[in-house]
């Protein structure tokens, strides 16, 4: 089961993301400055790749803590640049005001709130089991 979890949450942030993220509100949004695009791309990049490194850790390697802990990394800092966007002036919503959202909730809060969770828990039963 702990695969599995850690796989929803790789194809969250390395798949469902950048489809997400590849069209004229983000990548190709001609109201973002091109060095704003080049770092959108690389934040892309960088967490599909890492994807990738961790589910070769988790289906090839068996490493299912390490997989778990680089995921959290980017699910957290997700959640955590959520937390501090008033600090610097960002926000989900788009430039017209709208925001994806299910059951009332952003849609990246809600997915990545529970691929964290799911996350953490993943690695407290490893460990525990591990004991």
């Amino acid at each position: 089961m702990n695969r599995f979890i850690i796989t929803f949450s790789i194809l969250l942030y390395a798949i469902a993301v950048p489809f997400l993220e590849i069209n004229d509100t983000h990548v190709f949004n001609p109201d973002w400055t091109p060095h704003v695009r080049i770092h959108e791309v690389w934040q892309l990049m960088t967490n599909s790749g890492m994807g990738l490194f961790c589910l070769w850790l988790v289906w090839v390697k068996k490493d299912v803590k390490n997989s778990a802990i680089v995921s959290m990394l980017v699910t957290g800092g997700f959640l955590l640049a959520y937390i501090l966007k008033d600090f610097y002036g960002g926000s989900m919503k788009y430039l017209d005001g709208s925001e994806k959202t299910l059951f009332g909730i952003n849609i990246g809060i809600l997915g990545f709130g529970i691929a964290f969770l799911l996350l953490l828990v993943t690695i407290i039963t490893n460990k525990v089991l591990k004991q």
